[in-house]
């Protein structure tokens, strides 16, 4: 063999063995140049005495698209990065990337950051990584924030709108680049970051012809392949099914984990609520990361943002289900492609809601009907797996003895 072919080869276990908790699904079988997959997945066990909690999150959005510029706050360098919307969880380390080289511009290297969700998270740890000493102001922190309540993903696009800059474009595509990549380095159990396979069943095959989360915005090399399943290879009750890699995000262990990287880097966390920008420039530091989402609102006046309420509703955790699912089977035939399943280690997450201008965190129990009623008949219309599938390892969430993050937070209301 040569040293192309090893490689090769090399290379391919690598693959088969990174993806070591799909194991409830069974191998391709490669025949000649074709590809016959050959599916074969665990079934959720989905009815309503499973459910065990329904969540709200606010995303933050912006018709023209995130704000990441540069601004004045008398002597101080203010540097907004907010408005992602459903995007956050899959940008921030680019947007945050390029907010600390804004901040490098100014000559200190104090730096305060309004907001511990994952834009402000991910901002305070690219600035610690300039060597910047940073402190976090905000009135809520994980698991309190909304990013705790996102069904996360690598979503860049998620919410995009057509009211945007080419100026802007360039900035969303670079901050693409740098996350999908910074997140790749992530995966692992203790940052709750992984690959698992994602099934979209469909009824005519022209309907998965795009690959998903295609954009021309989004370059082919931040998106997967995907295959098209003809009716015998999925147990979907549909005659076609697109089957692609997607990466996960466990948001409950993520966050945690970013709060505990960047007090370890010598952070600090400061719960303090802000007004004006009055109530900002009393603050010490001489450059002020502003990720306040929603917040910005209030505090700067910004009527382009607008709340996109989502919800998610869980059933208990299977260890065994590895896999996500995009649409679904109504019972009068048609395909519901509102709804998703991503299945985590705190429960079996269910959505397919965006309420435009809705700022209520009380569920819609008519959206909750509409989404667990069409994920059981979904799952209870499924293809048992063929012979005892194997039992795919959950990822614990590591050891530590480390204290309570909450003993590191300064109270100052």
């Amino acid at each position: 063999m040569n040293r192309r072919g090893f490689l090769y080869d090399a290379g391919a276990a690598a693959i088969a063995l990174s993806f070591g908790g799909c194991a409830s699904r069974t191998a391709r079988v490669r025949t000649g140049a074709q590809t016959h997959h050959l599916v074969n997945l665990p079934l959720i066990n989905a009815s309503w005495d499973r459910v065990i909690r329904t969540t709200v999150g606010l995303r933050p959005h912006r018709d023209s698209g995130f704000r990441l510029e540069t601004d004045k706050l008398d002597q101080k360098l203010l540097i907004h990065n907010y408005g992602h919307g459903g995007a956050g969880m899959s940008l921030s380390w680019g947007t945050g990337q390029i907010a600390a080289e804004f901040a490098l511009e100014h000559t200190e290297r104090r730096a305060a950051v309004i907001g511990c969700g994952v834009v402000g998270l991910t901002s305070a740890r690219q600035l610690q990584r300039r060597g910047f000493d940073v402190t976090i102001y905000a009135m809520a922190v994980p698991p309190n924030t909304t990013s705790n309540m996102s069904l996360a993903g690598f979503t860049p696009t998620s919410g995009l709108v057509e009211r945007r800059t080419p100026e802007w474009d360039a900035q969303f595509r670079r901050a693409a680049e740098i996350a999908y990549t910074q997140l790749q380095l992530l995966v692992r159990p203790e940052y709750g970051i992984s690959w698992i396979y994602s099934y979209s069943p469909s009824s005519n095959e022209n309907n998965n012809a795009t690959p998903q989360g295609a954009n021309p915005l989004l370059p082919s090399q931040l998106r997967t392949g995907q295959v098209v399943l003809q009716p015998s290879e999925h147990p979907f009750p549909t005659k076609y099914a697109t089957e692609r890699v997607t990466m996960r995000i466990e948001p409950s262990i993520y966050l945690d984990a970013l709060v505990r990287d960047f007090l370890l880097w010598g952070g600090h966390v400061k719960i303090r609520k802000f007004d004006t920008p009055r109530d900002l420039a009393t603050l010490e530091e001489p450059i002020i990361v502003n990720c306040t989402g929603l917040g910005a609102q209030a505090i700067f006046g910004d009527q382009d943002l607008v709340p996109l309420k989502g919800q998610l509703t869980h059933f208990v955790p299977q260890p065994e289900v590895n896999y996500q699912t995009l649409g679904g089977v109504r019972p009068e035939g048609p395909n519901d492609f509102g709804i998703h399943m991503m299945p985590r280690q705190d429960g079996i997450a269910l959505g397919g809601t965006s309420e435009r201008g809705v700022w209520s965190l009380e569920p819609n129990e008519e959206a909750r009907k509409r989404i667990v009623d069409a994920h059981i008949a979904l799952f209870a219309a499924m293809k048992p797996p063929s012979g005892k599938p194997s039992v795919a390892t959950a990822s614990a969430r590591p050891p530590s003895s480390a204290p309570p993050l909450e003993s590191f937070f300064d109270l100052n209301v």
